[in-house]
């Protein structure tokens, strides 16, 4: 994108200068960029190619897939907004941003993009493993509609990540994220089946829409399933925005 493409909007070139730094302020975090980048697609060679069995079918396939990529796009959200916003917070540098003469939103904006860019690799390079280890086989529009649909899907997670930096301290951000992110993974049935008994649990999982949401765009056409899913997300997406706001207003 052309840095002059968004310069028509107020305080465009702070919008631009934000996202950019954010962006390579994080890639020179090892501790955040290497297991958000790396750890979704080592842990998808390894279980989901490594270790397939010959005579698995395509749809398991299919569905191991997207569970790695969503696990892929939760990571950005969830730890870029909740650590990084609680960790900022705790040093004052929240405060000096709200000093600034720039809209409050291009800090959030910027991390928000930075959330998008992350999921946006991760997923690319999943769908590019597993088409070439012969896991899955997708048509161009099947590919976009996946990769646009868990772009998307990071918004909820960076709204949860926000909720939770509102929120924590910067020393409990971290274990409170890793709380959420683990037990979400497996309660949300993305990775590993569950009991019937854990169905009424996984639908207010919002990875367990986000995995729907992406299923649907590689079948063969879009359900109505697929809109539900979207607006639960959605719905999921404005509370948590909505509980952030209420927080920060109070400060």
């Amino acid at each position: 994108m052309s840095t002059g493409a968004l310069t028509w909007l107020p305080h465009g070139k702070a919008y631009i200068a934000e996202a950019k730094y954010e962006c390579i302020r994080v890639l020179r975090a090892p501790g955040f960029c290497v297991p958000t980048l790396g750890l979704p697609i080592a842990f998808y060679l390894f279980f989901g190619v490594l270790l397939a069995e010959a005579d698995r079918s395509p749809a398991i396939d299919t569905l191991i897939f997207v569970g790695f990529a969503v696990m892929g796009v939760m990571g950005p959200g969830l730890f870029g907004f909740g650590v990084f916003v609680a960790t900022e917070r705790a040093q004052g540098l929240f405060t000096l941003k709200r000093a600034l003469p720039v809209p409050r939103f291009v800090y959030f904006s910027a991390k928000l993009v930075m959330a998008a860019l992350f999921a946006t690799f991760v997923t690319i390079a999943l769908m590019l493993t597993a088409t070439l280890a012969g896991k899955i086989t997708v048509t161009p529009l099947q590919a976009a509609l996946f990769v646009g649909a868990t772009i998307a899907g990071s918004v909820p997670f960076s709204a949860l990540g926000l909720m939770i930096g509102a929120w924590a301290t910067g020393r409990s951000a971290p274990a409170i994220v890793n709380l959420m992110f683990l037990p979400m993974i497996y309660l949300s049935g993305i990775l590993i089946p569950l009991p019937a008994s854990f169905e009424g649990i996984r639908h207010i999982s919002p990875a367990y829409h986000l995995d729907r949401l992406a299923l649907g765009t590689l079948s063969e056409g879009l359900d109505g399933g697929v809109l539900t899913h979207a607006m639960v997300l959605a719905a999921m997406t404005a509370l948590f925005l909505g509980v952030s706001v209420w927080r920060f207003s109070r400060d």
